[in-house]
């Protein structure tokens, strides 16, 4: 039985927060793999910055690239359709019956887990792993694995207020997701 972190997200764009919160779980959990999942039409984000969401997936390959545990799972980006994590899991597990799934998410999400599709079914099909980030509790009615973290005051948000005032976002993102931003003028504005 394989043990798949699952690492759901809008990914707008990804950054070094992202890789770094999955290689702790990875490391902390003893994963086999970290399956990044970018979310095509978010219940949950209303996405401000507007851009084709195949850029947020070609920047999630971007950023992955080369790493051998990590992986990108489009699966959502099939579906066309909003992107609750309870179909999206429910699917998964289907295809992939022997694999025990972990859902990662920063502790800004854990507040509202409550307010999750169908969650007290999703709680049965997955573990949850809650990584913190500074300014976030990590209280929930909801059984949560921590996992400690190096706490960057990094986001995406941050980024793309960045790009807007055409400031810089060396190390940040990985320079291949920077030069894609350059190449595709994304984020120039709002």
């Amino acid at each position: 039985m394989k043990r798949i972190g699952i690492f759901g997200g809008t990914f707008n764009p990804p950054h070094i927060g992202h890789l770094i919160m999955a290689n702790e779980v990875l490391f902390s959990l003893k994963l086999d793999e970290i399956w990044f999942m970018p979310s095509h039409i978010p219940p949950h984000k209303n996405l401000k910055q507007e851009i084709d969401p195949n850029h947020r997936l070609n920047m999630l390959k971007l950023a992955t690239n080369g790493y051998s545990k990590f992986r990108v799972q489009s699966i959502e980006f099939e579906r066309n359709d909003i992107s609750y994590t309870f179909d999206t899991m429910c699917i998964l597990k289907e295809t992939y019956p022997d694999n025990q799934f972990y859902f990662i998410i920063g502790a800004d999400m854990v507040e509202y887990l409550p307010k999750w599709y169908n969650i007290e079914e999703l709680q049965k099909l997955v573990t949850f792993v809650g990584v913190k980030r500074p300014g976030y509790e990590m209280q929930s009615p909801y059984s949560i694995l921590e996992v400690e973290a190096p706490q960057m005051d990094v986001s995406s948000s941050l980024i793309r207020e960045r790009l807007k005032m055409h400031g810089p976002i060396d190390f940040y993102v990985p320079l291949s997701v920077k030069h894609y931003i350059e190449e595709n003028q994304l984020y120039e504005s709002e």
